[in-house]
């Protein structure tokens, strides 16, 4: 899917060639085929072969895969997320991106308060 949103559209073996160590020209065929079973992308005919396209935004896909992660890995909590992500990279994270949490967290604490 990343090949294809930094493209826009792509064959399959365009979509091959942009993965890093990328898997058989029918693992990555066959991969798009269930995507487009799930109604992630679509194919036009380019001649003898096709070209996928997404259909959903990438906004869209990355929220519903940051949920199912969540679901299956934290719980469904969200503190536990952040636990784990201050745990694998606490010197990763400059102090901008540490304002900018610190700035959702005071967002949230407000939207929460208006809500009560």
């Amino acid at each position: 899917m990343d090949v294809l949103y930094r493209s826009g559209r792509a064959t399959a073996a365009a979509v091959q060639a942009g993965m890093p160590d990328p898997p058989s020209y029918s693992a990555v065929r066959t991969m798009l085929r269930i995507l487009e079973d799930k109604g992630h992308v679509r194919h036009e005919p380019d001649g003898p072969r096709y070209v996928y396209i997404p259909t959903v935004a990438r906004d869209k896909a990355k929220r519903s895969a940051l949920k199912h992660v969540i679901n299956t890995f934290f719980d469904g909590s969200a503190s536990q997320v952040m636990a784990a992500l201050f745990e694998l990279s606490p010197r990763e994270l400059g102090d901008e991106e540490l304002g900018r949490l610190r700035q959702l967290i005071d967002e949230a604490k407000k939207e929460k308060k208006a809500k009560v």
